[in-house]
């Protein structure tokens, strides 16, 4: 790979995780999101501060360190739902907050490496989610300096059981690019009301569901940055999810490729066996191919950001990339079921193909086809959204 982190210190930090996360993966079998989101960070997987890899090749910057640990677990075969929760919470809440939040604040909102504390990042609303400004949720000042919120998010992962969510609300009427501030908000006060989960078909693993501020009172310090600075956070939250968010799908790809060489290799089919076919050959290695382009260009952008570039500054390549590892993903995905036949439409063949997942790809952290247009106006095109 060609980032920053060797190879070898990249593959031990993977194999670490996958280690780890198969007993917690074992004890917890059948049990809920919670359950099992406790027992995989209960084992250090979510720890902030990177790891040194066991063959002393050298320690890895911390984006690379988590990136690998994502990958690991869903190489250890956690569903991909419960990678994308890891991930989203990672990469689309706790990185971008790191330079934003004091000691304080961030002691007060509990232990969220230990997984007692569970996150959640709430901007999209019934009216849209892609075209902030025109969200209705608000934040009023009031005489204390703090804050009384009142309206809804909608289609939030993780808003059924979080307990902490960065909120994104109006504070001004007017449409500016400084009419919306970022809080965080303690979501177990009975001033908010959660509905029941929704009945998802896509990243099933991890609830989805909308969340209900009926005059929810904020204390001064809640206000993530300053009064106006929320549509730059959240700028910098869409370009970490972008550059990031997709490596949820690294260790699940990886898994479904090592079956798939398996199943292709074992498989007796016209009297040979199936991977002697050039068709056959051809399709694993392009799903080869694509799990190939996705990891570089996953871990090439943690390799970025552990440099030092600032999220803002690589907008149009994490939407470049998170095109890119989206359908390759949907691409990789398809090749899977059509090797494994019938069997990719079994539940319990060992070969079950989930295309839904995939798709989502596509659709979170904004739609590809709103991502073409960002890109397209990066390289100079005077396109409207």
């Amino acid at each position: 790979m060609t980032t920053r982190a060797s190879a070898s210190a990249v593959e031990d930090a993977v194999a670490r995780a996958a280690e780890s996360a198969r007993s917690a993966l074992s004890l917890t079998a059948g049990g809920d999101f919670r359950t099992r989101w406790r027992a995989l960070v209960a084992q250090g997987l979510l720890d902030e501060a990177p790891r040194p890899s066991a063959d002393g090749s050298g320690g890895l910057g911390p984006v690379t360190a988590a990136l690998a640990t994502i990958e690991g677990i869903g190489l250890a075969g956690a569903p991909a739902g419960l990678c994308y929760a890891l991930a989203s919470q990672r990469f689309g809440i706790q990185f971008p907050l790191r330079s934003l939040l004091s000691d304080q604040v961030r002691r007060s909102l509990g232990d969220v490496a230990s997984g007692d504390v569970l996150l959640c990042h709430a901007l999209t609303e019934e009216g849209g989610g892609s075209d902030p400004l025109s969200m209705s949720t608000s934040a009023e000042r009031q005489e204390d300096g703090g804050y009384l919120l009142t309206g809804m998010k909608s289609f939030v992962t993780a808003a059924p059981i979080a307990d902490i969510g960065l909120v994104f609300a109006r504070t001004s009427a007017d449409r500016t690019p400084f009419a919306l501030s970022a809080f965080l908000v303690d979501l177990r006060v009975p001033e908010v009301k959660r509905s029941e989960p929704f009945r998802k078909t896509a990243l099933t693993e991890v609830p989805m569901g909308s969340l209900t501020f009926g005059g929810v009172r904020l204390a001064p310090d809640r206000l993530v940055g300053h009064e106006g600075s929320g549509l730059a956070l959240l700028t910098a939250t869409t370009a970490w999810e972008r550059a990031m968010l997709l490596s949820y799908a690294l260790g699940p790809m990886r898994r479904v490729l090592d079956r798939t060489v398996d199943w292709c290799r074992s498989r007796e089919h016209f009297g040979r066996r199936m991977g002697s076919s050039h068709l056959v050959a051809a399709r694993v290695a392009d799903m080869a191919l694509a799990l190939h382009r996705s990891r570089e260009l996953v871990y090439g952008m943690a390799a970025r950001l552990d440099a030092g570039e600032r999220p803002r500054q690589l907008a149009a390549d994490a939407a470049l990339t998170k095109i890119s590892v989206a359908e390759d993903y949907v691409m990789f995905t398809k090749q899977a079921a059509m090797l494994g036949g019938v069997r990719s439409f079994v539940e319990d063949s060992g070969l079950c193909a989930d295309l839904i997942s995939p798709m989502a790809a596509s659709t979170y952290a904004g739609p590809n086809d709103l991502l073409r247009v960002t890109v397209a106006r990066e390289l100079g095109l005077p396109v409207e959204n």
